[in-house]
């Protein structure tokens, strides 16, 4: 069995930053067409699954990497990607611009161009950027030469789980705010009882099971471990869970919920706050 071709990956690098790039720029094109950047959140999940494709392709062409481990790890990613983004475009159908982006661009000052200007560089290019980090695992996994073995058996059941603990949260989300009875209150059902974000965990999960994958020798680990790690700083100290809680601090009800319940790993909830 080869080594693992590392100056084809560093080719391949190069190729995956180009995809997630294209995705971004293509998504402020339509941004600024349609006037709002919160699209920017469903071009996420749809830049992992071109990053995917893109190295799936050009190591099969290459002839680099296992096929068996290229196409599993391709395949869970841009499903994991689709079903992301798919569903962000859905939950914001209708709705004008996220006021997370109207408090950033607030910054860049008066000025349409210089808005736009500031958006691309702080959102889009930013965006870009991590994407193309957090995907390094999926990008070594399509390059390494090992056929599937118990890592990669344990990840796919870890990428199972968590993308579970994100649909069925997102599922029992919408369920619940679509009935008017629960207007104003806090979702502390299901999956919601045992973590106050089971779909950041579920992200988590998938991110970590995708790195397990490219677990074929002790270099390709530590060399892509980054990125699992900057995706779970992201997820519960970064855009994700801390700035979620910032939001829903003064939320009636919030305080006891987030007494009772788990803030990320799921465990049953307290009987009652402490």
């Amino acid at each position: 069995m080869s080594g693992f071709p590392w100056a084809a990956f560093a080719i391949g690098l190069g190729a995956a930053a180009g995809a997630s790039l294209v995705v971004m720029l293509a998504t402020f094109a339509l941004a600024l067409v349609k006037g709002v950047h919160r699209i920017v959140d469903s071009a996420w999940g749809l830049a992992f699954a071109a990053v995917a494709a893109t190295s799936c392709a050009l190591a099969a062409t290459e002839g680099h990497g296992d096929a068996g481990r290229r196409a599993l790890v391709t395949v869970l990613t841009v499903a994991w990607g689709l079903r992301l983004s798919v569903h962000i475009a859905w939950r914001g159908r209708g709705h004008g611009e996220d006021p997370r982006y109207e408090r950033l661009l607030a910054k860049a000052g008066p000025g349409r161009t210089r808005r736009a200007l500031y958006a691309l560089r702080m959102v889009y290019l930013l965006q870009a950027a991590l994407v193309w980090l957090v995907s390094l695992p999926v990008q070594a996994a399509c390059y390494a030469p090992q056929a599937i073995g118990p890592l990669a058996v344990l990840g796919t059941l870890a990428w199972v789980a968590g993308l579970t603990f994100e649909a069925v949260g997102d599922r029992q989300l919408h369920v619940f705010k679509a009935d008017p009875a629960n207007r104003g209150r806090i979702m502390d059902r299901g999956l919601w009882a045992w973590t106050r974000h089971p779909n950041y965990f579920g992200d988590f999960l998938v991110w970590w099971g995708l790195w397990l994958l490219a677990c074929t020798t002790l270099p390709v680990a530590a060399a892509t471990l980054v990125s699992p790690l900057v995706m779970t700083y992201l997820l519960t100290a970064g855009s994700g869970k801390a700035l979620l809680e910032r939001h829903m601090a003064d939320r009636p009800g919030y305080a006891a919920y987030r007494a009772r319940t788990s803030g990320f790993i799921p465990r049953p909830p307290r009987s009652s706050p402490r």
